[in-house]
């Protein structure tokens, strides 16, 4: 069964939205572990626009599974998970005033700064993924950069595939092929693959079927769904469909 990362951010950008103390993103991870969920996905931001430092802290000494702290290469990230220590770092691109991540890392672009923050990351111990696009290029830099896994961004296919017609279909088709290809080309190259950004209850099956794809992460579809009908439901629907 592909494993399930819940990411809890929106849990704090609604905390954050009126600066209080509710509600917590610690106490909504420990529901989806309890609910199932293999993993507890965070992104910590430069400008802390929703989990911040203590929220990432606390989650390190309570939850039981795995710690997934997605960060930026900066100096400051890296000098926070080495004392922090994440089950696993993901590397992801950041830019200011997005509403949420805009493609994956440039691995070609900027693979020197990429050599040097994994070389600190793996002297300090970390297991360390880069979230990167589908693309040919972006596996073999991620390669040549001896990571051990990645992170597919399905956010092209999951922007075809927020409305599932017959209108749509070919684009659909040719967004989950690129996701198909890139999977099989990483797994050939000996990393561990995983994906995620985007995806929904509707299109989740699909991507689900890549065999190469070990698990998925997946934060605003399901606490959308568990507004309306309580996270540890939303988790458990969506482990459902991961079957």
């Amino acid at each position: 069964m592909t494993r399930l990362g819940v990411n809890v951010d929106h849990i704090a950008t609604l905390r954050e939205a009126r600066k209080t103390n509710e509600p917590d993103p610690v106490t909504a991870a420990l529901v989806a572990e309890n609910a199932g969920a293999d993993q507890i996905t965070v992104h910590l931001r430069g400008d802390r626009r929703h989990i911040q430092d203590r929220d990432v802290e606390l989650l390190r000494e309570v939850i039981k599974t795995r710690l997934n702290l997605e960060m930026a290469a900066t100096t400051e990230m890296i000098a926070f998970a080495l004392e922090v220590r994440p089950d696993v770092c993901t590397l992801v691109p950041e830019q200011p005033n997005e509403i949420t991540t805009q493609g994956g890392l440039n691995c070609v672009a900027h693979f020197d700064p990429l050599k040097d923050a994994l070389r600190k990351l793996h002297e300090g111990g970390m297991a360390v993924s880069l979230f990167i696009d589908p693309e040919g290029e972006q596996i073999e830099a991620a390669g040549d950069l001896k990571v051990k896994m990645i992170e597919l961004n399905t956010a092209r296919y999951s922007e075809a595939s927020l409305y599932i017609t017959p209108a749509n279909e070919k684009a659909i088709e040719a967004e989950f092929r690129k996701v198909r290809a890139a999977a099989e080309m990483a797994a050939e190259a000996g990393l561990q693959v995983l994906a995620g950004h985007g995806l929904t209850y509707r299109n989740v099956r699909s991507i689900v079927a890549v065999g190469e794809i070990e698990e998925l992460n997946i934060g605003h579809n399901i606490i959308a769904r568990a507004s309306l009908v309580g996270l540890d439901q939303a988790v458990r629907e969506m482990i459902a469909l991961l079957k």
